[in-house]
């Protein structure tokens, strides 16, 4: 058996050429998606990601506004920026980038964003409306999953799926919109006995559980769809031998960056005993920005509402 690839790039592009119209019809209202995404400290991962949501916003004609801030920023300060953020009519989108430096409070910042505006789906407010089958935001990863699978028309109604990973941004909001689906639905996690045996029984498997690879072809029943999640780095040319053999545009990718991303999932025993898998890069991670983008969207219009 070999897999057929649930291609995240093409779905992400799709995605946002939807919403680029809807924005372009907004605007002609004169209304801009505004989406203000604030920056604590220098983390060079933090910064990347950043920059890539504001090109896109560009892109797609929203427009976006990236607020720096020092390392040693204390929570009171942001709280202030962000209190300013949620008065402005011009911003319908507030994102702060993750993690924050060990000195702010976390839980409390994300509370102080209004939820109106909360488009990574983070707010107590949009969980409880995510349980609930209400209007809100749901998180942009979850969200990109669910797109994913609609768009192959993968059947989730009656099916079995293993959520492996019970984070409140991937694998509790995943879970709950796979049981809106009509799934039924085990989540696993650290705790979870013969982990392997559970995950097993999946007609779907998703993980995001962040260890490089755990997932093998004992974890995978036949046939499976195989959501892929993780974002891991292979540093040395045994790693990625190890995982992708003498695959020649990984050990370049190797040679060129210092580094070749992985995901949870054994990529060549998940390719040889699933029916659907996810690549790493490719799958999932460019429908979280897609989803980003689609979240400021739907703030902008539902600010516009009578």
């Amino acid at each position: 058996m070999s897999a057929q690839i649930l291609d995240g790039v093409t779905v992400a592009a799709k995605l946002n050429e939807e919403t680029a119209e809807r924005c372009r019809h907004l605007t002609a209202r004169g209304v801009r998606p505004g989406l203000a995404a604030v920056l604590v400290g220098d983390n060079p991962a933090s910064r990347t990601y950043v920059a890539a949501k504001a090109k896109t916003c560009t892109r797609l004609g929203l427009y976006s506004e990236v607020i720096p801030l020092p390392t040693e920023t204390t929570t009171d300060e942001l709280l202030t920026r962000i209190a300013t953020l949620n008065q402005r009519a011009d911003i319908h989108g507030i994102l702060v980038q993750m993690p924050l430096p060990p000195q702010i409070d976390t839980p409390t910042v994300i509370r102080a964003i209004d939820p109106d505006k909360d488009v990574d789906g983070f707010h107590p407010v949009n969980v409880g409306r995510l349980a609930l089958k209400q209007e809100g935001f749901i998180p942009c990863t979850p969200a990109g999953v669910l797109a994913l699978l609609e768009h192959y028309d993968i059947r989730l109604r009656g099916r079995r799926a293993v959520v492996l990973g019970r984070s409140t941004i991937v694998g509790l909001p995943l879970a709950l919109l796979l049981l809106h689906r009509d799934a039924t639905v085990t989540v696993c996690h650290s705790r979870t006995s013969d982990l392997a045996a559970v995950a097993h029984t999946a007609d779907i498997l998703v993980a995001a559980i962040g260890r490089t690879a755990l997932v093998t072809g004992e974890f995978i029943r036949p046939g499976a769809v195989v959501v892929d999640v993780g974002i891991n780095r292979l540093t040395t040319p045994d790693e990625v031998r190890r995982y992708f053999g003498d695959n020649p545009s990984r050990l370049a990718e190797l040679d060129k960056k210092g580094y070749t991303l992985i995901g949870d999932v054994h990529p060549r025993q998940a390719a040889d005993c699933a029916g659907y898998l996810t690549p790493v890069p490719g799958g999932v991670g460019p429908l979280t920005i897609a989803m980003l983008m689609r979240n400021t969207l739907l703030a902008a219009e539902r600010a516009c509402r009578p």
